[in-house]
Formats: structure tokens, C-alpha cells, sequence
């Protein structure tokens, strides 16, 4: 199911904007900046991202027809930075039925995220109940180290 009109101009703007900061060494918040190759270009893509702690493990989530996702879910692996601080890692993704437990987290742990899931229609309300309903559309990749 594609999500007519995402991302949004706006989305894209301030994915620049924080991108740029983080390249200046500016941290905001649990933001980070996800490296993955692209999977037709072979050119370094890269987008925020808000990493998920759940059970010891970090997460990143994503609309499953984005760029991102499935530039990600081609390469496997990237760079993840917080600030000028980088690290590689490993991108495994869940698959559908392993995706509602982490997804129900999402509200608590990345509460500043759960707008923009619920502007743009991804999620339908912005209960732990919701989120995991959204096992089907959301991608979900474990962090893990390279």
C-alpha cells in the first residue's frame, strides 16, 4: 500500500536540516543519521532516523515503501552517527509477525515521532494498539554491530 503524497516537501526539508546539524556535531534529541548505499545508484543515501531501544536491542522503523527502506533492506548494512560519532552496523530486518512487539513501544520510547506517523496516515491513532496494527506497512530493522 503506498501512502499518496509521502514524504511530504516539509518531511524532506527537515531531514536536511537535521542531517546538517548532525554533520556540525549537533545532536537533537534521540535523532541520528542512517548511511546505506542506494540500491540503484551505489551512491551514499542518508536520512535521520530515531533508533528504538527495546529488550537491549535498538530498532529503527520506517515506512515500507520509502527510499530509505528499501535502499537499506538492499545494502544491509550502514553507518550509523550520532553527532560526528560513527559506527557500522548491521540492518536486519523483522519480519512482519516480529514487528508488532517493538512497533507497540514506539509511542513511549519516540513519543516526538508518533506525529509524524499519524500526519501522514501511517499509523491510525497513536495507541501502543495502533502502532502495532501497523506490523504490515511500518518496516522495522534490529541494529546490530558490524
Amino acid at each position: 500500500m503506498a501512502v499518496e503524497g509521502f514524504p511530504p516537501r516539509s518531511l524532506k526539508l527537515m531531514n536536511k536540516v537535521f542531517i546538517w546539524l548532525q554533520r556540525r556535531g549537533r545532536v537533537v534529541g534521540t535523532m541520528r543519521v542512517l548511511t546505506v548505499r542506494g540500491r540503484k545508484t551505489g551512491r551514499r543515501q542518508t536520512t535521520p532516523v530515531s533508533p528504538l531501544p527495546v529488550n537491549g536491542h535498538d530498532y529503527v522503523t520506517g515506512y515500507g515503501q520509502s527510499d530509505w527502506v528499501k535502499n537499506a533492506r538492499a545494502a544491509g548494512e550502514g553507518t550509523l552517527a550520532k553527532g560526528k560519532q560513527q559506527r557500522r552496523v548491521k540492518l536486519v530486518e523483522l519480519p512482519e509477525h516480529e514487528r508488532g512487539p517493538v512497533l507497540r513501544e514506539f509511542p513511549a520510547k519516540v513519543p516526538h515521532g508518533v506525529d509524524m506517523y499519524l500526519r501522514y496516515g501511517l499509523v491510525a491513532g497513536p495507541t501502543p494498539e495502533d502502532f502495532e496494527a501497523a506490523a504490515p506497512t511500518v518496516t522495522v530493522f534490529r541494529i546490530e554491530p558490524l
